[in-house]
């Protein structure tokens, strides 16, 4: 390792000791509240939600495939890489925080909107983002790491312990791998963000929510995605 892969090396430990501690209190107790409404959910509502965000997901990774440009990262060092990442969620937190601020501010059917757009922008810079580190999103099992990475960013302690587990021996467990729980996958994010999104609805204050909610949103995914490509690169070379 040269020296700027030992400081990232060094970072990348210290966010897996930080993804590792417990939550918050308020977090703790938001989740639990959030698992007890989801038990009181018919069955047939979790199966209509769960087929709705795998069909509006597949269709985002189906749209960013085409519109991401492939191996942004040949050529380039960790610390370039880094860097482009960088400036790139720079562009995408200010997007994220312009489509909440102007969703919140249209009250409550906009505010539902807001949903999928800032889904299909998460999902595309998580794109740029496999790409960046020379990895091809267009093969199958980089979309696939590509969605254990969003849900690393969003999910409950015990779900985000085992998701990181995954992608810290992607290599060696990814041939295991077939299918993502899709019901696990939207119960997880939308218990994540509930919270947030329910002040995004309000009236006189929604926008200023919206925005602060999708750009914080966007920069935890930002760090997410950073340090698992980081992780991935500093145990093996990427694959294009």
């Amino acid at each position: 390792m040269n020296e700027y892969e030992l400081k990232a090396y060094e970072e990348v430990l210290a966010w897996k000791r930080q993804l590792n501690k417990r939550s918050s209190l308020l977090a703790r107790a938001s989740k639990k509240a959030q698992t007890k409404v989801n038990q009181l959910i018919p069955g047939r509502v979790h199966q209509f939600l769960t087929e709705s965000i795998k069909n509006m997901v597949k269709a985002t990774l189906a749209g960013s495939n085409y519109t991401t440009k492939k191996q942004q990262g040949t050529g380039l060092t960790l610390f370039e890489k880094d860097q482009q990442l960088l400036k790139k969620l720079s562009g995408y937190k200010r997007t994220a925080a312009v489509e909440g601020a102007g969703t919140g501010a249209g009250g409550i059917l906009l505010g539902m909107a807001d949903f999928p757009l800032l889904l299909s922008i998460k999902m595309k810079f998580l794109f740029d983002a496999s790409s960046v580190y020379g990895f091809d999103p267009s093969r199958y099992e980089e979309r696939l790491f590509i969605l254990y990475v969003f849900q690393l960013a969003f999910s409950s302690d015990d779900h985000r312990k085992q998701t990181l587990d995954l992608i810290e021996n992607w290599e060696a467990r990814k041939a295991e791998l077939t299918e993502l729980d899709w019901q696990q996958f939207q119960q997880e994010y939308r218990d994540y963000i509930d919270f947030a999104k329910m002040l995004q609805l309000m009236p006189g204050i929604g926008a200023v929510v919206g925005a602060y909610a999708n750009y914080n949103l966007l920069d935890q995914l930002g760090e997410t995605a950073m340090n698992a490509y980081r992780m991935r690169i500093l145990q093996t070379p990427p694959q294009l």
